[in-house]
């Protein structure tokens, strides 16, 4: 698994970004990909990349204790 830190979600829309920790890019979200279906700015999460429509995106988003 991957791991980064959420760099925007946006709840109403259902998507957002994750900053990857080791490339320093971002990756996109959708809210289908969220464990627990709840994401904040600045949240380290673990991910798992996966081929999207348009590109990567990241699955089984869960959140981490520091």
């Amino acid at each position: 698994m991957r791991t980064g830190t959420v760099k925007f979600f946006n709840e109403e829309k259902g998507y957002g970004f994750i900053t990857d920790g080791e490339t320093g890019n971002d990756i996109f979200v959708h809210a289908s990909g969220v464990e627990n279906k709840s994401l904040n700015q600045g949240d380290k999460v673990s991910y798992e990349e996966q081929d999207g429509k348009k590109g990567k995106i990241a699955a089984q988003v869960t959140v981490v204790k520091d």
